[in-house]
Protein backbone atom coordinates (compact mmCIF):
# COMPACT_ATOMS: atom_id res chain seq x y z
CA UNK A 1 0.00 0.00 0.00
CA UNK A 2 1.02 3.58 -0.90
CA UNK A 3 2.64 5.22 2.12
CA UNK A 4 0.12 8.70 1.34
CA UNK A 5 -2.48 6.63 1.66
CA UNK A 6 -1.01 4.72 4.98
CA UNK A 7 -0.86 7.41 6.71
CA UNK A 8 -3.40 9.97 5.34
CA UNK A 9 -1.06 12.24 3.50
CA UNK A 10 -1.41 13.75 0.47
CA UNK A 11 2.12 15.41 -0.10
CA UNK A 12 5.30 15.76 0.72
CA UNK A 13 7.85 18.59 0.50
CA UNK A 14 10.12 16.81 -1.91
CA UNK A 15 11.38 13.00 -2.50
CA UNK A 16 13.96 12.78 0.18
CA UNK A 17 11.42 13.95 2.89
CA UNK A 18 9.35 11.07 2.07
CA UNK A 19 11.91 9.17 1.98
CA UNK A 20 12.54 9.63 5.90
CA UNK A 21 9.05 8.97 6.48
CA UNK A 22 8.62 6.16 4.00
CA UNK A 23 11.96 4.61 6.10
CA UNK A 24 10.73 5.47 9.19
CA UNK A 25 7.38 3.98 8.81
CA UNK A 26 8.16 0.81 6.77
CA UNK A 27 11.20 -0.33 9.93
CA UNK A 28 8.50 0.46 12.17
CA UNK A 29 6.29 -1.97 10.01
CA UNK A 30 9.20 -4.28 10.10
CA UNK A 31 9.16 -4.24 13.77
CA UNK A 32 6.11 -4.54 14.65
CA UNK A 33 5.57 -7.51 12.38
CA UNK A 34 8.93 -9.07 14.21
CA UNK A 35 7.65 -8.56 17.74
CA UNK A 36 4.35 -10.24 16.68
CA UNK A 37 6.25 -13.40 15.73
CA UNK A 38 8.78 -13.18 18.34
CA UNK A 39 6.39 -13.01 21.21
CA UNK A 40 4.94 -16.50 20.69
CA UNK A 41 8.68 -17.30 21.58
CA UNK A 42 8.85 -14.85 24.53
CA UNK A 43 11.87 -12.97 23.36
CA UNK A 44 12.18 -9.62 22.11
CA UNK A 45 14.06 -8.58 18.74
CA UNK A 46 17.59 -7.33 20.29
CA UNK A 47 17.70 -11.07 22.16
CA UNK A 48 16.65 -12.37 19.30
CA UNK A 49 19.68 -10.78 17.92
CA UNK A 50 22.07 -11.33 20.32
CA UNK A 51 20.65 -15.16 19.65
CA UNK A 52 21.93 -15.51 16.37
CA UNK A 53 25.04 -13.35 17.08
CA UNK A 54 25.98 -15.94 19.74
CA UNK A 55 25.12 -18.96 16.75
CA UNK A 56 26.77 -17.26 14.11
CA UNK A 57 30.20 -17.73 16.42
CA UNK A 58 29.27 -20.69 17.76
CA UNK A 59 31.07 -22.75 19.70
CA UNK A 60 33.47 -20.04 20.66
CA UNK A 61 32.56 -17.51 23.23
CA UNK A 62 31.48 -13.70 22.41
CA UNK A 63 32.62 -10.80 24.69
CA UNK A 64 29.51 -8.60 25.35
CA UNK A 65 31.37 -6.07 24.01
CA UNK A 66 31.49 -8.00 20.94
CA UNK A 67 27.72 -8.11 20.73
CA UNK A 68 27.24 -4.75 21.62
CA UNK A 69 29.67 -3.83 18.35
CA UNK A 70 27.53 -6.32 16.07
CA UNK A 71 23.75 -5.48 17.70
CA UNK A 72 21.26 -4.00 15.05
CA UNK A 73 19.68 -1.76 18.13
CA UNK A 74 22.66 0.09 18.86
CA UNK A 75 21.05 1.85 22.03
CA UNK A 76 20.85 -1.82 23.75
CA UNK A 77 21.97 -2.86 26.86
CA UNK A 78 23.66 -6.26 25.40
CA UNK A 79 25.03 -7.05 29.23
CA UNK A 80 21.15 -6.90 30.47
CA UNK A 81 19.59 -8.44 27.23
CA UNK A 82 22.82 -11.85 27.96
CA UNK A 83 21.24 -11.84 31.74
CA UNK A 84 18.01 -12.63 30.55
CA UNK A 85 18.71 -14.73 28.21
CA UNK A 86 20.70 -16.81 30.45
CA UNK A 87 17.59 -16.23 33.29
CA UNK A 88 15.60 -17.75 30.66
CA UNK A 89 18.45 -20.85 29.76
CA UNK A 90 19.04 -20.02 26.83
CA UNK A 91 23.03 -18.43 27.28
CA UNK A 92 25.95 -19.63 29.47
CA UNK A 93 27.82 -16.56 30.81
CA UNK A 94 31.65 -16.44 32.24
CA UNK A 95 33.94 -14.14 33.47
CA UNK A 96 37.72 -14.54 31.57
CA UNK A 97 40.15 -15.66 33.78
CA UNK A 98 42.80 -13.09 32.85
CA UNK A 99 40.19 -9.99 32.51
CA UNK A 100 38.27 -10.15 34.81
CA UNK A 101 36.05 -7.29 33.57
CA UNK A 102 35.86 -9.31 30.21
CA UNK A 103 32.62 -11.42 30.38
CA UNK A 104 32.87 -14.01 27.38
CA UNK A 105 28.79 -15.18 26.29
CA UNK A 106 28.23 -18.46 24.69
CA UNK A 107 24.42 -19.68 23.49
CA UNK A 108 23.24 -23.19 25.25
CA UNK A 109 22.05 -26.07 23.35
CA UNK A 110 18.43 -24.88 24.35
CA UNK A 111 19.26 -21.34 22.93
CA UNK A 112 20.07 -23.35 19.69
CA UNK A 113 16.88 -24.91 19.71
CA UNK A 114 15.08 -22.03 20.62
CA UNK A 115 17.11 -20.52 16.96
CA UNK A 116 15.50 -23.78 15.18
CA UNK A 117 12.25 -23.56 16.11
CA UNK A 118 12.15 -20.06 14.97
CA UNK A 119 13.46 -20.94 11.51
CA UNK A 120 9.83 -21.20 10.33
CA UNK A 121 8.29 -18.10 11.74
CA UNK A 122 11.31 -16.59 9.99
CA UNK A 123 10.95 -18.16 6.64
CA UNK A 124 7.38 -17.70 6.51
CA UNK A 125 7.96 -13.82 7.26
CA UNK A 126 11.05 -13.41 4.72
CA UNK A 127 8.14 -15.43 1.75
CA UNK A 128 5.54 -12.87 2.53
CA UNK A 129 8.28 -10.14 1.51
CA UNK A 130 9.27 -11.95 -1.57
CA UNK A 131 5.48 -12.06 -2.35
CA UNK A 132 5.80 -8.27 -2.78
CA UNK A 133 9.78 -8.08 -4.00
CA UNK A 134 11.29 -10.09 -6.98
CA UNK A 135 15.09 -11.08 -5.59
CA UNK A 136 16.11 -8.50 -8.04
CA UNK A 137 14.45 -5.63 -6.38
CA UNK A 138 15.77 -6.91 -2.89
CA UNK A 139 19.09 -6.52 -4.54
CA UNK A 140 18.36 -2.74 -6.17
CA UNK A 141 16.74 -2.12 -2.34
CA UNK A 142 19.13 -2.97 -0.02
CA UNK A 143 22.27 -1.37 -2.42
CA UNK A 144 20.23 2.07 -2.43
CA UNK A 145 20.27 1.82 1.51
CA UNK A 146 23.71 1.35 1.63
CA UNK A 147 24.03 3.62 -0.67
CA UNK A 148 22.09 5.90 1.45
CA UNK A 149 24.10 5.55 5.00
CA UNK A 150 27.22 5.94 2.55
CA UNK A 151 29.26 3.30 1.32
CA UNK A 152 32.56 2.96 3.65
CA UNK A 153 34.29 1.52 0.25
CA UNK A 154 33.96 4.08 -1.62
CA UNK A 155 34.64 6.60 1.20
CA UNK A 156 38.18 4.85 2.27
Amino acid sequence: MKLEKEIHQAKFKDPFQKLVVNLIYSGNWVNFNTNKLLKEHKLTPQQFNVLRILRGQHPKPVPIFTITERMLDKMSNASRLVEKLRQKGLVARSECGNDRRRVDVVITGEGIQKLEEMNKLVTTFNQNLSANLSEKEAITLNDLLDKMRGDDEEEG
